[in-house]
């Protein structure tokens, strides 16, 4: 099976969780939602060059912060253990939709982000998430000449963000070129 194109990381294998092969998972997400939708994840190890094989999940759950899932295959703990370390993926297909006004990070990232004024301040390279909302990492080449890009942080939230087009790739923001 060849490896989609449209996968992104949710999470990874903590460790194994019981002695009947199921798996603990830390989402990326503290919903998670997506790792609780999809049926087939996506497992790598994480600094090799192996692509991504799919797993079929046969359940999955909360359990605290994190998600338990138990897979096709594994029926042991010891099974379980050697998948610790394992990034998870799914396919951006299998999110679950979004509300009105609500966005997905992975959405997010490669946005070029505008002021009304049309002045470029930069693309998105991540988020942040503090505990109060998210935050644009935003990727500005520096005037200078040879310089490296620089990173202005812009709060997501409604009194900054005007406008999020995501077919267009382009966030309207209330922020200066000026603000570093």
């Amino acid at each position: 099976m060849t490896t989609p194109d449209d996968l992104y990381q949710v999470g990874h294998v903590l460790d194994a969780w019981g002695v009947r092969g199921w798996v603990k998972i830390a989402p990326d997400d503290p919903q998670a939602a997506a790792l609780l939708k999809a049926k087939t994840w996506w497992l790598s190890r994480p600094g090799f060059e192996t692509a991504a094989r799919p797993v079929q999940v046969r359940l999955a759950r909360r359990h605290g912060s994190a998600v338990v899932a138990l897979f096709e295959g594994p029926e042991d703990r010891s099974a379980a253990e050697a998948l610790r370390g394992n990034q998870i993926a799914v396919r951006r297909a299998d999110f679950p939709p979004v509300q009105t006004d609500e966005f997905y990070w992975a959405d997010l990232i490669g946005c070029k982000v505008v002021n009304p004024q049309g002045e470029n301040l930069g693309t998105v390279i991540g988020l942040l998430d503090s505990a109060a909302h998210a935050i644009l990492r935003v990727q500005f080449a520096d005037a200078k000449p040879d310089a490296k890009p620089r990173e202005r942080l812009i709060p997501f939230v409604q009194v900054y963000i005007d406008a999020v087009d995501l077919a267009g790739k382009t966030i309207v923001a209330q922020w200066d070129a000026n603000y570093d």
